[in-house]
C-alpha cells in the first residue's frame, strides 16, 4: 500500500463527488437495505450491491464518510499537496468535520458505517476515460490503527476528484439534514441547481427513480411533499405547483439569509464540473 496522506488538514470547506450527488448509490433508510440499486442514463450506468450476508448497502448518512475524504482530497489539491488513495485521521477528527459528537455511540456509528462502505460492490461506466466498466468498493479497505482511522478510497474516486475535479462545495448545514429524502434532495438541487439563475421544476413522478428509494411511490411523493412546504431546503426555495394535471417542484435560490445559498460560495475552478447538466 502507498504511503498514506495523513487527511488532517484543517479549515477545510465540505464538497462532494458530483456523480455520487446525481446518481442513486445510497440506502436513503436506516434500516438495513439488502436489495441492490441500479440506474442507467444515456448508455451509462451505476450498480450498488450489497455483500452476501453483509450489513446491507451504505447510507446516505454513512455517504457523509465519503464528503469528508473528497473534502481533504480537494483541499491538499489547493494547496497543492502530495495525496493518495491511503487516508489517515484520528477518528474525532472525522467526527467533528461531519458535525457529530465524540461519544463512544458516535465511535460505534461511524465504524458501522465504514463497513457498510466496505462491502457493497459497485460497477459502473461513469467518469471513464476509456474502457470498461470498473469494480470497486466505497472503502476498498480500513481498519483502526493507534490513535486513528486508516482508510484506503477506489482508485476510481480518487481519480474523479483528484485528476479530474468533478466535485461541487456543499454547504456545511447539509449535515445537520436528518431525514434520507431531504439529504437525497439537496444534493440533487445542489448538483443540478450549479450555476442556474432562475427557477427551474421537476415532476415529483420522475424523483423517485432518481433516488433509488424503496418506498411505496405515494409515502416517497409524501415526503416530497412534506419538504416542499416548508417553503426553504437549504439554500433553495421550494413551491408545489400543478401543470396539466401533473404535480410538480418549483425550485429557485432562496433569499433567506439563514439559509442562503450563500454558504456555498460561487464554485472556484476545480471546485466543478463542465459536464452537460444531468436529466432530471
Amino acid at each position: 500500500m502507498t504511503r498514506p496522506f495523513p487527511a488532517i488538514l484543517d479549515g477545510v470547506r465540505p464538497r462532494d463527488a458530483i456523480d455520487l450527488m446525481a446518481w442513486p448509490c445510497f440506502s436513503l433508510a436506516k434500516q438495513p437495505r439488502h436489495i441492490p440499486m441500479f440506474h442507467e442514463y444515456r448508455g451509462d450506468f451505476m450498480r450498488v450491491m450489497p455483500a452476501p450476508d453483509g450489513p446491507g448497502l451504505a447510507t446516505i448518512w454513512d455517504a457523509d464518510i465519503l464528503i469528508w475524504a473528497v473534502s481533504q482530497f480537494a483541499e491538499a489539491g489547493n494547496r497543492r499537496l502530495g495525496v493518495s488513495p491511503a487516508l489517515t485521521a484520528p477518528a474525532f477528527q472525522v467526527l467533528r468535520f461531519l458535525g457529530r459528537r465524540t461519544g463512544q455511540s458516535q465511535y460505534a456509528l461511524l465504524k458501522a458505517g465504514l463497513e457498510r462502505l466496505a462491502s457493497a460492490e459497485i460497477e459502473t461506466s461513469l467518469a471513464l476515460l476509456g474502457g470498461k466498466p470498473v469494480r470497486f468498493r466505497w472503502v476498498e479497505h480500513w481498519e483502526q490503527t493507534e490513535g486513528a482511522l486508516l482508510l484506503v478510497l477506489p482508485d476510481w474516486l480518487f481519480t474523479v476528484v483528484v485528476e479530474r475535479r468533478r466535485i461541487l462545495r456543499i454547504d456545511p448545514g447539509y449535515f445537520r439534514l436528518t431525514g434520507g429524502a431531504e439529504r437525497w434532495l439537496w444534493r440533487l438541487l445542489r448538483r443540478h441547481g450549479q450555476g442556474k439563475s432562475t427557477a427551474w421544476e421537476i415532476p415529483l413522478s420522475a424523483l423517485q427513480a432518481r433516488s433509488g428509494s424503496l418506498a411505496r411511490p405515494s409515502d416517497f411523493i409524501g415526503d416530497l411533499r412534506r419538504i416542499a412546504r416548508r417553503r426553504v431546503l437549504l439554500g433553495y426555495a421550494l413551491a408545489l405547483v400543478s401543470e396539466r394535471g401533473e404535480e410538480r417542484l418549483r425550485i429557485a435560490r432562496s433569499a433567506d439569509p439563514v439559509h442562503s445559498a450563500g454558504e456555498v460560495p460561487g464554485d472556484k475552478p476545480g471546485d466543478s464540473s463542465t459536464e452537460p447538466e444531468p436529466h432530471l
